[in-house]
C-alpha cells in the first residue's frame, strides 16, 4: 500500500468501533499498553471526546475502505505548568503495521500540535523492547530521555517504560507566544 492511497484525517465519532477494535487488539496481544481489559466502545468514545473537547489532535488514517490505524496527543499531566506538553499515542490495525503508516500519523500528528501551540512531545512507551516504536520515534528526531525499569506485569513478565522527547516548533528557545 503506498502513502497515496491513504487518507489521515480528524476521527469523527463514526470511527469509535474501529478505533475500539484497535485498541483491543493491542491491549489482548500486546505491550505497547499497559492496559489488560481491553475498553469498550462507549469508554473510548469518552477518551475520544476528552482529548476532542481540548482541540487537540484525534486523527485516522483510512485505504479506500477501512480505517487502518489511529493516533493522538493528550496532556502530559493536568496541572497548568504542562499545558504545553503533549505525550502522543499511535496505535494500528495489526494487518497496518511495519509498512511505514505510524511514521505518517506521528508527522501529522505533531505538525497538528505545533499549530495548536504545544512546544514538547513526549512518547511514552510501553516496553522497552518495542523497537518498532522507539525507532519511528528516534526517526522522527524523538529522542530517549529515561527508562522506568519493570514498572507494569503484563503476559506474565515485567514491563519498562521509555520516555522519549522531542521539541516542537521553538521548543524552550523563547517563551510561549514567542
Amino acid at each position: 500500500m503506498t502513502a497515496p492511497s491513504l487518507l489521515i484525517r480528524p476521527s469523527a465519532a463514526a470511527d469509535n468501533p474501529a478505533i475500539t477494535e484497535i485498541y483491543a487488539d493491542s491491549v489482548r496481544h500486546g505491550t505497547g499498553t499497559f492496559e489488560i481489559e481491553a475498553p469498550d466502545c462507549d469508554e473510548i468514545a469518552l477518551r475520544r471526546d476528552a482529548v476532542v473537547s481540548q482541540r487537540l489532535p484525534w486523527l485516522v488514517v483510512q485505504s479506500a475502505t477501512e480505517v487502518l490505524g489511529y493516533a493522538y496527543a493528550s496532556p502530559f499531566r493536568p496541572r497548568p505548568a504542562y499545558r504545553y506538553c503533549v505525550e502522543d499515542s499511535i496505535y494500528l490495525a495489526a494487518a497496518a503495521r511495519g509498512r511505514g503508516i505510524g511514521r505518517l500519523l506521528l508527522v501529522e500528528l505533531m505538525a497538528r500540535c505545533e499549530a495548536w501551540g504545544a512546544r514538547q512531545m513526549l512518547a511514552v512507551i510501553g516496553d522497552a523492547a518495542n523497537g518498532a516504536s522507539i525507532d519511528v520515534h528516534a526517526g522522527l528526531g524523538f529522542r530517549r530521555v529515561g527508562c522506568i525499569d519493570a514498572v507494569g506485569w503484563k503476559f506474565e513478565r515485567w514491563l519498562d517504560v521509555v520516555f522519549m522527547q522531542r521539541a516542537l516548533g521553538r521548543g524552550n528557545a523563547t517563551a510561549p507566544g514567542h
